[in-house]
């Protein structure tokens, strides 16, 4: 069993198993969405996912036709996102436990942002910066 929540801890989540492979998604809704390079996720059916605390703090916003992105209220945290009669996508970053798996693919190379990239060639530190 899999254990996620939301930042603020009041919206908490469990799933038996990813039921997809893991990618990172660089469409414009997630860039926008997560306001960041690109978004994380992972598909879990509805008998792998349920809802352990804090349904009541949900929200939802239909950020493109059919699709509902659920978020905490509190803390804003983006949890998952669904159409209908389709699995959960699981924003895999909101995981508090490892799931075992790695990323395997990006989708949606054409919206990515030069300007965005990640790389292994930039400097990296343990936490901040020297002297911040």
């Amino acid at each position: 069993m899999l254990r996620g929540s939301c930042l603020c801890k009041g919206v908490v989540y469990e799933v038996e198993q990813l039921d997809s492979a893991i990618q990172h998604c660089s469409c414009l809704s997630c860039q926008k969405a997560h306001s960041a390079a690109f978004n994380t996720a992972a598909a879990v059916e509805d008998r792998h996912f349920h809802w352990v605390q804090g349904q009541e703090l949900l929200r939802s916003f239909e950020s493109s036709a059919g699709k509902w992105r659920y978020f905490c209220g509190r803390c804003g945290s983006q949890l998952v996102a669904r159409r209908e009669g389709q699995p959960w996508v699981l924003r895999v970053a909101s995981l508090d436990d490892d799931p075992g798996v790695r990323p395997v693919q990006r989708i949606w190379d054409s919206h990515r942002r030069p300007w965005l990239a990640d790389s292994d060639e930039l400097v990296g530190y343990p936490e901040w910066e020297p002297g911040h």
